[in-house]
């Protein structure tokens, strides 16, 4: 296998900063949040440079700037599902992917309760946000390394949605989440080489699969016991994703997934 994978700098905005050396993080911040997709002169925001270049503001306000902007709402927010806007963010955001299915319901409830900046805010603001970056580094993909603290199943989840230094976010063409049915399962990834045909489609299974979703929900809203019900309902490999948010937005808690 090819390794895809090239050491990632670490570029931070020092106090003895050059003109050159504020373009440089400009330029990575763009990079980095916007998954490496092309940016046009027109859809730079200029202000929020000018703020950066001044000194008013730090690259962690800079970054946060970015990721609430139209232009990143444009790219990810609502040309995606929910659940792969959540991932993207960990990639962007914080540099990993996600590992627990708990960490995608909490950004989906935080997004339904307070809205879209304060779901982008609770990653920028967060202390493994600045454990890793702080004020004036610029945030990088740090999930191929083992880590302090976390899992490392965060490396081989890491290569599914990060596919190269040249590749970007957009041109991968997913909506869905990539990651859905090994977070839930709680398992590792499997890691293909870009040259498989594994990386255009769901890499943890085949085409035509089943899968049986075991999953407990309350009793209707309408009902006067309060009680739980365990159902178990078959889900054919191409609707797992989709499946999985329509469950998981009407409170249904997954309790395992297995192939039929």
């Amino acid at each position: 296998m090819t390794a895809i994978v090239a050491e990632t700098p670490i570029i931070e905005l020092r106090s003895d900063r050059s003109d050159d050396d504020i373009e440089i993080v400009i330029r990575a911040v763009y990079r980095q949040i916007l998954g490496n997709s092309y940016l046009m002169d027109s859809d730079r925001l200029l202000t929020s440079e000018s703020l950066l270049r001044n000194g008013s503001i730090t690259v962690k306000e800079f970054v946060r700037a970015v990721a609430v902007s139209e232009l990143y709402r444009d790219k990810y927010f609502h040309s995606n599902s929910q659940v792969r806007f959540i991932e993207l963010n960990y990639k962007h955001l914080l540099g990993r992917a996600p590992l627990y299915e708990s960490e995608i319901a909490y950004h989906v409830d935080l997004y339904n309760a307070e809205g879209y900046e304060a779901d982008i805010d609770s990653y920028i603001d967060s202390p493994e946000y600045e454990n890793n970056f702080g004020e004036n580094i610029v945030p990088y993909h740090r999930g191929f390394k083992s880590q302090v603290g976390q899992k490392n199943i965060g490396y081989s989840r890491m290569f599914q949605l990060y596919r190269g230094y040249a590749s970007s976010d957009l041109a991968q063409g997913y909506k869905n989440g990539r990651l859905t049915w090994e977070v839930a399962k709680n398992l590792a990834s499997p890691i293909h080489p870009a040259s498989t045909n594994a990386l255009a489609g769901a890499a943890s299974g085949s085409r035509g699969e089943v899968y049986r979703i075991r999953l407990m929900s309350s009793a209707s809203p309408k009902s006067t016991v309060v009680r739980k019900v365990t159902t178990e309902i078959l889900v054919p490999l191409e609707q797992l994703s989709s499946k999985l948010q329509q469950l998981n937005r009407k409170g249904n808690k997954v309790m395992s997934i297995t192939r039929a």
